[in-house]
């Protein structure tokens, strides 16, 4: 039988932090998930006034405001490298069903949940990702993560056991959030004046992973964070809030912009590999999840990449002699087994592909 490509790594296997903050006696977070350095408030200085910007898809994809948006979604993916969108043509009775049944699948016994674990051998899973060593500093957080595309990546022990009806809401879900990512690439190439099926190319029958979090509230919110600061490794990620509690932070000219996310819209971001293939015109930016005492968050991210056998570097389109490849090719295989091998931490990861040109 032919072994299963999949491109995620492993991680350690820890506590459930959602078990942990069930316990009610617990009035102090246990050292390991402490952060040591939030306590230097200069490096976490939070800016609430910024928002950042709103993309209308259905004005994007019209004949009438389609160039006007593609200006404004230029502009959204250069200067911010995140934006919320709207109408974007997803069901709000689909949008529901993931929500309730995520929580849902969040709140089922440990007895079943234990089905769903990660395993020493893959991160795919009920756990936490990135856990390198036996010291290091957790998140306050519990994830669900898992390869859905393509259909021949998944494990078989996580998609195809899915309770009902969240197996088939997911299998709904994954392939509007491709079709969906698949316009979004499509734009990024206009917006680029790339060569029309360049990007088409890269990212048709691409690798889609989805991670559902759990941030549980916490008596010392302060001392913790529920997802470590760091940039996207995929081309580009989707988020979807399931409750209305806040805690996505990205990283603004050296401050911390608070998202508020808007009713059923999802909060969209540059990765990495869109760094890569736009030549740094467009940039992955740093993010991390924070939470807080009273309420649970919960969010699940789809993220979208080029397929599995391609090549990522600078396009040919956007090279010149005034401006030339800023990053080194790589095979998207290659890409991840070297990123999931790392501690998540910054923009760190796509460092190691920048080519250094002498001034």
């Amino acid at each position: 039988m032919e072994k299963i490509k999949n491109p995620s790594g492993t991680s350690l296997l820890v506590p459930s932090v959602q078990e942990l903050a069930k316990d009610n006696k617990i009035s102090c977070v246990p050292q390991r998930y402490i952060q040591p350095q939030l306590e230097d408030s200069a490096l976490f200085a939070v800016d609430t006034v910024l928002q950042i910007p709103v993309i209308d898809m259905h004005r994007l994809i019209s004949e009438e405001f389609g160039s006007s948006e593609l200006v404004k979604f230029h502009l959204a993916c250069k200067d911010w490298g995140f934006f919320q969108l709207v109408n974007h043509g997803v069901s709000s009775s689909l949008l529901e069903n993931v929500k309730m049944e995520i929580q849902d699948f969040f709140n089922l016994p440990m007895s079943e949940k234990k089905r769903f674990w990660q395993t020493p051998q893959h991160m795919e899973g009920f756990g936490q990702a990135f856990v390198l060593s036996e010291d290091q500093i957790l998140d306050w957080a519990d994830m669900f993560y898992m390869t859905t595309l393509p259909k021949h990546s998944r494990m078989p022990h996580l998609f195809p056991q899915l309770p009902l009806p969240l197996r088939d809401t997911i299998e709904l879900y994954s392939q509007e959030l491709k079709n969906l990512a698949m316009v979004i690439v499509d734009h990024i190439g206009k917006a680029l004046k790339m060569k029309e099926m360049e990007m088409r190319e890269l990212f048709e029958d691409g690798i889609q992973m989805m991670r559902m979090s759990y941030y549980p509230p916490c008596p010392q919110p302060e001392k913790v964070i529920g997802l470590t600061n760091h940039s996207d490794p995929q081309g580009i990620t989707l988020l979807l809030q399931l409750n209305e509690v806040e805690g996505l932070q990205i990283k603004k000219d050296g401050m911390w912009v608070p998202v508020k996310p808007l009713p059923n819209a999802f909060i969209v971001n540059i990765g990495d590999i869109i760094e890569i293939i736009t030549n740094g015109t467009y940039q992955s930016i740093e993010h991390r999840a924070m939470v807080n005492s009273e309420k649970e968050r919960l969010s699940i991210a789809t993220f979208y990449s080029p397929k599995q056998d391609s090549v990522v570097g600078p396009v040919e389109s956007l090279i010149s002699e005034q401006n030339p490849a800023r990053f080194k090719k790589i095979g998207v295989e290659e890409y991840f087994k070297n990123f999931f091998a790392r501690k998540l931490e910054g923009k760190s990861f796509i460092d190691v592909l920048r080519i250094e040109h002498g001034n």
